[in-house]
């Protein structure tokens, strides 16, 4: 008779737990697709990470792989009247200008100057569209197979996209060129010229300025893809990947990369998102069974007032503060 009356006892006391559960607030990630990935490839959350989008700037990791690949980075190239064309945010480069590679991944990688990739592509292969093609050939290498890109800049031309997923394969792959993670982590540069001209950059991801673990990455902007960026931090568990597609603001690109960073170190936020974890088998989203949102963290883990964790964690004060 005892142990009939356990039965019912433990049953009640699970759908209470899934109950509370259920009530707690799911966040929103706000942007179009968004992806985080552990270094061993685990998708540990994602919000439409097969979606086709417009990638922008972000397609200069790629033009930095290839151009690194073929080209020796203290190398000189000059700036051709075609390159120096091309639409692009200040600084601009002049016609007959001379730098080196490393300066030109510099301009390219830590503000995005447009004129700048096209340098590296034409310096690289002698044209755009050869350039465009190693492109393509190096991410279906990388495994980004839902990727096609149509120039190295990352401006609306042609037809161009790739998935919150491949980019974080790209991120990876392009963290694996010291360069191009030294340059990514760089706040501040000054690139000289031959001639003498002095450019100052300041990298274009505020994630770096954060006073909690630094985020480095590649920001992009269109009108038509959005806010863009790709990013990695290191964890006590390793690196994590994420990919942030078609925010409308920077401030909401912003807060989609810190949120996505918070399930990085802590994987169980996952559960407070309004999009469930992808299976990393089949990469198809699928609804976990009930489970306590709060399982497996303890308040003593988490550093609940920490910045790192505003946007999730604060969710789970109360719930934290019982166990």
């Amino acid at each position: 008779m005892k142990r009939l009356l356990t039965v019912p006892l433990i049953l009640i006391t699970l759908l209470i737990a899934a109950e509370q559960a259920n009530a707690l607030p799911r966040k929103t990630v706000p942007a179009k697709a968004a992806v985080v990935m552990d270094a061993y490839g685990t998708v540990l959350y994602a919000k439409f990470p097969k979606a086709k989008l417009a990638p922008a700037s972000t397609v200069k990791l790629v033009t930095a792989i290839v151009a690194i690949d073929m080209l020796n980075t203290e190398g000189s190239v000059t700036i051709s009247r075609n390159a120096s064309r091309v639409k692009t945010i200040p600084p601009g480069l002049c016609p007959e200008e001379e730098m080196t590679v490393s300066d030109l991944l510099h301009l390219a990688l830590m503000k995005s100057i447009n004129q700048a990739a096209v340098a590296l592509a034409e310096a690289a292969a002698g044209s755009e569209d050869d350039f465009v093609a190693l492109m393509n050939r190096k991410a279906d290498e990388i495994g980004a197979r839902d990727t096609q890109f149509a120039n190295a800049s990352g401006l609306p031309k042609g037809i161009q996209y790739s998935t919150a997923s491949d980019l974080a394969l790209i991120m990876k792959t392009a963290l694996s060129y010291p360069l191009i993670r030294e340059i990514l982590a760089k706040k501040e540069f000054v690139v000289r010229t031959a001639a003498g001209r002095e450019i100052y950059l300041e990298n274009s991801n505020h994630l770096l300025w954060q006073e909690q673990a630094m985020i480095i990455g590649k920001t992009g902007y269109t009108g038509n893809a959005r806010h863009c960026f790709v990013g990695m931090m290191d964890t006590e568990n390793g690196p994590v990947f994420t990919a942030v597609l078609g925010a409308r603001s920077r401030t909401s690109l912003w807060k989609a990369t810190s949120m996505l960073a918070e399930v990085g170190v802590h994987p169980e936020l996952a559960e407070v998102l309004e999009t469930a974890p992808v299976s990393r088998v089949s990469g198809i989203a699928r609804s976990k069974k009930s489970k306590s949102l709060t399982a497996g963290l303890r308040r003593d883990d988490i550093a609940v007032g920490d910045g790192q964790a505003s946007y999730l964690l604060r969710s789970y004060t109360p719930h934290l503060s019982q166990q």
